[in-house]
């Protein structure tokens, strides 16, 4: 079983929610999304593992179930050409749960007339898999948002 925690305060709000038909419809995966504080923040590993992908905008940490978390910036946010985001790390790291992966602007994402809207996917997982999902309510970086069996 994954505990996956959440990479960012904010305001839990559901894929459904998510502005964007493939995440709004889970074609990436099942998971929730997080509405997040407006205020420049740090994107934190949501389980530990290593970093199999990493974009300014987004990151997959792979944990040793081999169960991969998306973490994905604000929505259209790769037509942003990486500004406003600071990476700490680099693919193939290995990283802790809560440890930072990459720093941002919400305001700023939003400021620039993208969502800052941000999913958190479980890779190639079932709907039946999760468990304990968070669709609403405030949220810290590192509380649980779902398990994944």
């Amino acid at each position: 079983m994954t505990s996956v925690s959440s990479p960012l305060a904010g305001r839990a709000i559901g894929l459904a929610a998510v502005p964007d038909p493939v995440f709004s419809g889970a074609m990436v995966g099942p998971g929730t999304a997080i509405d997040p504080v407006r205020e420049p923040s740090e994107a934190v590993a949501p389980v530990d593992g290593i970093v199999v992908s990493l974009h300014p905008h987004a990151f997959v940490v792979v944990d040793n179930q081999g169960h991969g978390v998306l973490t994905h910036l604000g929505i259209d946010t790769v037509q942003l050409n990486g500004e406003g985001f600071e990476l700490l790390v680099n693919k193939g790291d290995t990283v802790q749960r809560g440890q930072t992966v990459v720093r941002w602007d919400p305001a700023a994402v939003e400021a620039a007339g993208k969502s800052p809207i941000c999913p958190i996917v479980a890779l190639e997982a079932t709907n039946e898999s999760l468990s304990e999902l968070v669709e609403d309510g405030e949220v810290k970086a590192g509380d649980a948002l779902f398990s994944w069996k």
